[in-house]
């Protein structure tokens, strides 16, 4: 009698808990601490030729858990990964019913002619409405893990040359999906937006502050808006290098100080959007859909351009970052939870191969290093390879591979 007992408590408590994971809300979970999210990509070669399995996506999902990951993001359609994706969670979530993991679900708009080298940006692609009809059918089978839909990613901001859109695009798909949720085809629940630049969202110059956009802001159930410092420390390094005043502190000083003006200058951009909202009478969430710093680069960002790529820079952004979204309940997408080598498979060395908080070899970097030493990452694996630190943990080793950023002086005579 008491085993039956004990037995339907704990099928109780399991149905419990599913019963709750299935009711959180996007409101439950963005910028609530406990919740933290992150932008995945799953794949490990040099095109996405080749898609990562149910059991990596798996193995992924079972790291990013430990790490108090809860929310992801994805970014399109076209290919396996993101359904398979949703299956994984699936699976875990039945092999163990406390398991969490939310999905704010991508679905990539191009222009017309993308990526052709002759794209008008005055029409949208024939394939956006195909991408779209994913996300609503992926979204319907897995309503208890996909919690957002955002509507294209860095489509509208002009320097994405390539591909992007007019923001009357975006918002013509943002009102086909509340539509939907308003007839019942999708969950009530569900929040739709679209991820972005900041000066798309109005933060920038005033050639974004146009009607479509104003429309579109008032669309959207909340604003995903885009800060990347580590880039401006080349195209705009007002707040990057050594300041006068610091030419005497230590190297680690002057390392810090700049970090933490990186992470300021974040702050800034995203307080821009946010004020630009509420100029329009509008007041809703705006949470970070992306922010990160390379660990390598032979780029503009390198040793050799301004010298911010590192691990141990890159683990100080991500530190910063989170602290000031915890405390301020944004959510932050953090980009990225592995490197992927797809992204510019020509270099190697090239700084978009290299945003992950792990690398390809299943090494967790520096801002991770802690992690490592607790054991939480004891008994998971990522393609059989156990969970290691970089530099094997040895940070003498690692900040010889350290650069100071230039003197103010450095940065104007290279502008």
């Amino acid at each position: 009698m008491m085993l039956f007992v004990l037995m339907m408590c704990q099928a109780c408590t399991s149905q419990k808990t599913m019963i709750s994971n299935k009711q959180k809300t996007p409101k439950d979970i963005l910028g609530n601490p406990d919740y933290l999210a992150i932008s995945y990509g799953g794949y490990r070669h040099e095109n996405r030729d080749k898609q990562p399995t149910i059991d990596q996506l798996k193995e992924d999902m079972k790291i990013l858990s430990v790490m108090g990951i809860k929310v992801l993001r994805t970014y399109n359609l076209q290919f396996d990964e993101a359904s398979n994706l949703m299956k994984a969670i699936s699976l875990l979530k039945q092999e163990d019913p406390s398991f969490e993991m939310y999905v704010m679900l991508g679905a990539w708009i191009d222009c017309k002619n993308a990526w052709t080298g002759s794209p008008d940006h005055s029409q949208e692609s024939e394939k956006n409405a195909a991408e779209i009809v994913r996300a609503v059918a992926l979204t319907r089978q897995y309503p208890d893990i996909i919690k957002v839909i955002a509507v294209g990613n860095e489509a509208m901001v002009k320097w994405a040359a390539s591909y992007f859109v007019q923001p009357d695009v975006i918002l013509k798909w943002v009102n086909h999906l509340q539509v939907l949720k308003q007839k019942g085809d999708l969950p009530k629940a569900l929040w739709i937006t679209s991820s972005d630049n900041f000066a798309s969202w109005g933060g920038g110059g005033n050639e974004y502050h146009v009607q479509a956009l104003y429309d579109l802001i008032k669309a959207v159930d909340y604003i995903s808006m885009h800060t990347y410092p580590m880039h401006d420390t080349h195209y705009n390094p007002d707040f990057w290098g050594v300041r006068d005043i610091e030419i005497n502190n230590s190297d680690s000083e002057k390392i810090d100080a700049a970090m933490i003006r990186a992470r300021d200058y974040a702050i800034t951009q995203y307080e821009s959007v946010v004020t630009y909202m509420k100029s329009l009478g509008v007041d809703k969430p705006v949470h970070i859909g992306e922010t990160g710093w390379t660990s390598q680069s032979n780029e503009f960002y390198g040793h050799n351009g301004s010298r911010a790529a590192d691990e141990y820079k890159s683990g100080r952004y991500h530190d910063l970052m989170r602290a000031w979204t915890n405390k301020n309940n944004v959510a932050c997408f953090y980009f990225e939870a592995f490197d992927e080598q797809w992204k510019d498979a020509a270099n190697p060395q090239g700084s978009e191969n290299h945003f992950g908080l792990m690398n390809l070899q299943g090494q967790a970097k520096y801002t991770l290093w802690d992690e490592v030493d607790k054991g939480a990452f004891k008994g998971l694996t990522r393609d059989g390879r156990p969970i290691t630190k970089t530099y094997n943990g040895n940070k003498e080793a690692l900040m010889k591979d350290v650069k100071v950023p230039p003197t103010s002086q450095e940065i104007k005579a290279k502008k």
